[in-house]
């Protein structure tokens, strides 16, 4: 990280956005260096792919960005990156965040929390966490921070895969519920129907993908995430001439929950299957309840792959 400034005409201030996503940029080249038998490579971008963790500041739970010496900058507002007027620390989006933005190890993120109890907590914080000021100042520091529900912003792309991050932690009925609050109150079939910063068609991945069902949640790792589909029935056309059929039994606004799931006829007590499970096509069937089933997918065992030492490559 460069230097941190005592005054706006000195250099570029360090972004803490950026340096967490390197991180995972990181952790990706990794597993690509493994796949070209570069081990020492490997390690290296293995080692660096935990540098997010440097910016987690325990007393706070948030990432927080340090000085050049190692010093937690203050003050700062986490919210508002509150300091020379600028989008100074967090770029295009405050701490609240890029605090989550470690979907290659959210287990890693999970134990600096102080557990999976602590984590959860403080993802339902972020769904209700005030503004602190008006819409009209925090959009104008934050543009491309839009359609917000709580400190969660659905109209950009580092908060995608944050509601999806409940199925790591136990909780996948409230994953269900998020995705439904989201769908419904920010994608409608109105001019505003796309509700923010679409430069890469990422909220449109998110909501075509989130209505059918399932969400490729961690790039890089060939597995999808389970939410709450729109439609009771949808078929995709795949290349090899096959098709993929996603049932929801009873799909509706109000049954919004999952209560079972079976994939190609076998009934699975977890929320996430493989790319390679349905490359060949077949059958993902869900059966819909207006009530959470707290049971499905709550046991460790059964959680999406979400370890920073996890090889893509093992689930293929």
């Amino acid at each position: 990280m460069s230097p941190h400034p005592s005054s706006i005409s000195e250099a570029p201030k360090p972004c803490l956005s950026r340096y967490a996503q390197n991180s995972f940029d990181d952790w990706n080249i990794a597993h690509l260096a493994h796949v070209l038998k570069k081990p020492e490579d490997e390690a290296l971008f293995l080692h660096r792919a935990a540098n997010y963790k440097n910016l987690f500041r325990s007393d706070k739970g948030l990432m927080w960005p340090r000085d050049s010496e190692g010093k937690w900058i203050e003050p700062l507002d986490p919210k508002f990156d509150g300091r020379l007027g600028g989008r100074d620390y967090y770029d295009e989006n405050n701490g609240y965040t890029y605090t989550w933005d470690v979907m290659h190890d959210v287990d890693g993120l999970t134990a600096l929390m102080g557990g999976r109890s602590k984590a959860e907590a403080n993802l339902d914080q972020l769904f209700r966490e005030p503004l602190g000021r008006s819409k009209y100042e925090f959009q104008g520091k934050f543009p491309d921070s839009t359609s917000m529900a709580g400190q969660f912003s659905m109209g950009n792309e580092p908060s995608l895969a944050i509601p999806y991050i409940y199925n790591r932690l136990g909780a996948p009925w409230k994953t269900q519920k998020r995705i439904r609050m989201l769908l419904e109150s920010f994608f409608t079939d109105t001019v505003q129907g796309i509700p923010g910063d679409e430069d890469g068609g990422g909220l449109s991945a998110f909501v075509v993908f989130s209505m059918l069902g399932f969400y490729p949640a961690t790039v890089g790792v060939p597995t999808y995430d389970v939410g709450s589909p729109i439609f009771s029935k949808a078929t995709i056309h795949l290349k090899n001439g096959k098709d993929l059929v996603i049932v929801a039994e009873y799909a509706s606004h109000e049954n919004k929950y999952v209560q079972s799931i079976r994939l190609n006829g076998k009934p699975l007590d977890r929320v996430w299957f493989r790319h390679v499970d349905i490359a060949g096509g077949g059958t993902l069937e869900l059966t819909m309840g207006d009530t959470p089933n707290t049971s499905l997918g709550s046991q460790p065992a059964t959680f999406p792959p979400a370890a920073l030492q996890l090889r893509p490559e093992d689930l293929e």
